[in-house]
């Protein structure tokens, strides 16, 4: 008899609040536990363009990250972005996407649990009558919901996916918690999400790796040059530093930050230096002023990668901070932290319990 896999979507209400990231560090649980797993994205959001080819680079990293097969992998249905977007609204396209989506994820997988990556927001993808809730009612699909925590207010995002998605949602994962707001989040909000049937299944606190960004990833955001150590864009950038004080305030500064990237003119030399001997991931040069031989040297012999930018320091902020607040999960280092932070705070078996799965009876 074929297998009927179970449907399980990752929902937020917002963009970048960790739905990658608890896929990836569930998939890893669930895979323990003897599950066969699948994952899809069916609207896709990540997009670029490889060789010709539409990737979905969220795809493509979970694919890779989990070790599945193609046929572990279901179909991205629309890609969603101003193209595919132009062409419905003309007129031009006119698939019927729910019947497709039917056609695509409804037949036997080799798998007993199918997770789906929703969009950013629940009403994404709803041009395509592809939003989440019409989603879950297609496949019917159980929904777990991430939302990243703000304040206590944050409780209204809950309450409010619950009366979108309904008795499809299994439960809630408190995804960025700051480590003093804890203790609260656990004695006051969990008990009252509880008492409304909404059942918390994971507490991540917040964790300056996972809102770290790769100095490559600052490369791409910035269209910057590599002057120096382009064999170091793996290493994570924590924390965001401006070198625009004299020196004795910027020393006095830099010692008290951790893995920086520092934005500076390509003349402060004195502040390149400084940086340099403190705890820097990056130099960033805004003016297009190549640094002195011996910076380069030094950075070089530290394995600081050196970037150049043709932008103004204010710009340059402006887009290093924009890209801390749309951290992807596409580092080893991440995927490794989430899979071992949700085998901690995250109450798998509880979840399988509310989905109807027997991890032992698949094994």
């Amino acid at each position: 008899m074929p297998k009927v896999a179970k449907y399980l979507l990752v929902a937020s209400g917002e963009a970048y609040s960790g739905k990658s990231a608890t896929i990836l560090g569930l998939s890893h649980q669930l895979q323990e536990r003897g599950l066969d797993i699948a994952y899809g994205k069916p609207v896709g959001t990540c997009l670029r363009v490889s060789e010709g080819t539409l990737i979905e680079e969220d795809v493509q990293f979970i694919q890779n990250s989990l070790n599945l097969t193609e046929q572990h992998i279901l179909p991205m249905m629309v890609a969603l972005d101003e193209n595919t977007v132009h062409k419905r609204l003309q007129g031009d396209d006119n698939t019927d996407y729910q019947q497709a989506l039917a056609q695509e994820y409804l037949h036997s997988l080799p798998s007993d649990l199918v997770l789906l990556e929703a969009p950013g927001t629940l009403d994404e993808g709803s041009l395509f009558n592809l939003s989440l809730p019409q989603v879950a009612t297609i496949l019917d699909g159980k929904v777990l919901f991430v939302v990243r925590y703000k304040s206590l207010l944050s409780i209204d995002e809950i309450i409010a996916a619950q009366g979108r998605i309904g008795d499809r949602l299994v439960g809630v994962v408190i995804n960025d918690i700051p480590v003093q707001h804890l203790s609260t989040v656990n004695d006051t909000m969990r008990p009252f999400l509880e008492a409304r049937g909404i059942a918390v299944l994971g507490m991540l606190p917040r964790s300056d790796l996972m809102r770290s960004v790769s100095v490559g990833e600052l490369v791409k955001q910035l269209n910057a040059e590599v002057l120096c150590r382009s064999d170091r864009l793996d290493l994570m950038v924590e924390s965001l530093a401006i070198g625009a004080m004299n020196v004795n305030a910027a020393v006095k500064y830099f010692r008290k930050r951790r893995n920086m990237a520092v934005v500076t003119g390509g003349d402060r030399v004195e502040i390149q230096q400084a940086a340099l001997e403190t705890s820097t991931q990056c130099l960033i040069l805004t003016g297009q002023l190549p640094p002195p031989d011996f910076i380069r040297n030094r950075a070089e012999e530290l394995e600081i990668p050196i970037l150049s930018v043709d932008l103004d320091t204010l710009t340059t902020v402006e887009i290093v901070d924009r890209a801390f607040g749309q951290v992807r999960v596409h580092e080893a280092i991440k995927v490794e932290y989430m899979r071992h932070l949700i085998s901690e705070v995250f109450d798998c078996d509880r979840l399988l319990e509310k989905l109807g799965l027997n991890p032992v009876a698949v094994s």
